[in-house]
């Protein structure tokens, strides 16, 4: 078995223009990030505006904050209205308000499978799987995935797929061992994955047996333990601040 990672972000100073190659250009201007395909791609996901099983050329992290979103307007509709504007009805949308800017990228190759993988990561609505707890009104939260695998999935194969990504998404957030209240969360209130692949679907498994979903498990996992790690940062800086003009 073959296996080799990279991995880049824009915390760092390093960018994914780094990394040997990416099967899309990565663009951020402010409170975007855009992952473009020259090819469409086919894509699953529970995107806000384009949920399911998608042919798209774009994934597009929309950086969305609680000033954008008046109480007693439909958050919805301003958010559509947003992507119109920003020109991107085509793309799968990930909503954030975590600042774009601090994306993680992560890219592993077992055999002949690439798998890369795109991240923002907050974790201030960190939730426990089966367990709730009461909201938070605190900003930077929430986990927007894309992974890209380099092989054709069949549908069966992209479902097996966003299974295996939430689980590694998962494993990142316990071995970082964060908590909230006290309990180990799992994930956050408003996560979304998106995976995506080349047309065909020739490719009928995706399972933790594959290098398929060894590849896009080990990316993911990577992206989400670099995300993690800087998202902790950012929280200990703003506590701090918030400290001294206390």
């Amino acid at each position: 078995m073959r296996r080799k990672e990279h991995a880049a972000d824009e915390v760092t100073g390093i960018c994914a223009a780094d990394l040997p190659s990416l099967p899309f250009a990565l663009s951020h201007t402010q409170r975007l990030l855009v992952a473009s395909f020259h090819e469409p791609q086919q894509m699953l996901s529970w995107s806000l505006t384009r949920p399911g099983f998608q042919m798209a050329r774009r994934v597009a992290w929309i950086e969305i904050r609680d000033a954008d979103l008046p109480a007693g307007q439909d958050a919805e509709q301003i958010i559509t209205i947003r992507i119109a504007k920003a020109k991107l009805a085509d793309a799968i949308s990930l909503i954030t308000s975590r600042d774009v800017s601090r994306h993680h990228t992560s890219q592993v190759t077992i055999d002949d499978v690439v798998a890369t993988c795109v991240t923002t990561v907050g974790l201030s609505n960190g939730e426990r799987v089966g367990q709730r707890f009461a909201t938070t009104r605190t900003g930077v939260g929430t986990i927007n995935t894309m992974v890209h695998v380099s092989k054709p999935l069949s549908e069966a194969a992209l479902i097996e797929a966003i299974t295996i990504a939430a689980e590694a998404r998962t494993a990142a957030i316990l071995d970082a061992g964060v908590r909230r209240s006290g309990v180990a969360i799992t994930g956050t209130g408003t996560d979304c994955i998106v995976v995506a692949a080349p047309r065909g679907g020739s490719v009928r498994f995706a399972g933790m047996h594959t290098a398929v979903g060894e590849a896009l498990g080990a990316s993911i996992y990577k992206a989400m333990r670099d995300g993690i790690a800087t998202w902790l940062q950012d929280m200990e800086a703003m506590e701090l601040a918030a400290g001294v003009e206390g």
